[in-house]
């Protein structure tokens, strides 16, 4: 990947990702959208960019590479066109980045430390005087992305050390359910519960987290308007709410097209939470992640997949939500978060799983409850 290496405000795989770093300056004049149409071809070309060599304005993020990373090659999968990506190299580069327990594994394990994936090449490096350098450990966030990229280009989980990784993962989890970003300490929220229970499903084994206590966890965070919190008691977020349904989901709670069941014995208030999503779609017909705030192109897929996993999806404007997707398409390819602003990777790979949500002709279907294609998914 490029020279260096996000959530809309609270995205669910990311963390400490200021995504205005992820920008052109703003001197520079805006880009509009260059057709009424999805310019697929456009789009392959931003990736391709993107994958080879990163703009400087990336070089801030370089600790999130692997994150990028997963950006860039879920996006070229959804967009049917992996085959321009050297496989082999990736699988090498990302299991370069796994975490090993020296030789007394079970020491290492009693110290509560995590043996996932490195986000980059430089949280790998010991400081000069040889003690270990506060961010040289691994990370719930990018062992989610580093396992998306090995099955996005079909390398099989079961050449990893997952044992490791699982008995590790459960150092993470916390009294109340929630987990750890990184067994140094931060702040425990619904982003790093969906990427425990996204890690324990890619790895088809749940030794790793306490699910019930994780369950409880989640419950908590819905709020009396049907949406989910990031933590209990917090305000309703796109992000939070995608995280807690499709954390449940992965886990077995929830199961399709909830509202087809009998809702009233679910774990989750879903008629609150349906209608909370539905008037997440604004006059503009892109969604918001909060009441009051501005369409973004990223809540078309959090706020959409959403939707999708409880069978309401079939309720949007699709018409007015493409019209608005598209008004945040630039003519070099890429997607904005605003309407008229410049591309960033973040955003544009979320504008991707939003056309597939669409059903947008030439792209893969996208499973939403693990965030990669189909294909990648199974």
């Amino acid at each position: 990947m490029g020279t260096s290496p996000p959530p809309p405000g609270r995205d669910p795989v990311e963390e400490e990702v200021d995504e205005t770093l992820l920008l052109p300056p703003p001197s520079s004049p805006p880009l509009p959208s260059s057709s009424l149409e999805f310019d697929r071809d456009r789009h392959v070309t931003y990736l391709q960019m993107m994958y080879h060599m990163l703009p400087h304005h990336y070089q801030s993020q370089e600790i999130n590479r692997l994150t990028l990373a997963h950006f860039a090659i879920s996006g070229l999968h959804i967009l049917r066109s992996l085959h321009l990506v050297d496989k082999d190299a990736v699988v090498s580069w990302v299991l370069s980045l796994q975490a090993h327990p020296a030789d007394d594994a079970a020491t290492h394990l009693s110290t509560g430390q995590f043996f996932g994936f490195y986000g980059s090449r430089s949280s790998q490096f010991p400081s000069d005087n040889g003690k270990v350098l506060t961010h040289n450990h691994s990370h719930l966030a990018s062992t989610y992305c580093a396992l998306a990229i090995l099955k996005t280009v079909g390398y099989s989980l079961s050449n990893i050390d997952s044992k490791t990784m699982s008995t590790s993962l459960r150092n993470l989890q916390q009294p109340d359910g929630s987990f750890l970003p990184i067994h140094i300490g931060a702040e425990t929220d619904l982003r790093f519960v969906y990427c425990a229970a996204a890690i324990c499903f890619m790895l088809e084994d749940w030794s790793g987290m306490d699910k019930e206590k994780a369950k409880e966890y989640i419950c908590k965070c819905q709020s009396y308007d049907g949406g989910f919190g990031m933590v209990p008691g917090s305000e309703s977020h796109g992000g939070g709410t995608y995280c807690a349904v499709a954390s449940l989901r992965l886990m077995g709670y929830l199961e399709g097209d909830l509202l087809l069941g009998n809702v009233a014995s679910s774990i989750i208030d879903v008629p609150s939470l349906l209608e909370w999503c539905l008037q997440r779609q604004a006059s503009d017909g892109g969604f918001q992640g909060r009441p009051n705030k501005a369409s973004d192109t990223c809540y078309a897929f959090w706020v959409g997949a959403v939707l999708r996993m409880l069978g309401g999806y079939k309720f949007i404007d699709s018409n007015a939500l493409r019209g608005f997707l598209l008004t945040c398409q630039s003519k070099y390819g890429g997607f904005s978060k605003f309407p008229g602003e410049f591309p960033d990777i973040y955003h544009s790979f979320y504008g991707y799983t939003a056309f597939s949500l669409l059903e947008e002709p030439g792209l893969n279907p996208f499973c939403v409850e693990l965030g990669l294609t189909d294909a990648a998914a199974l």
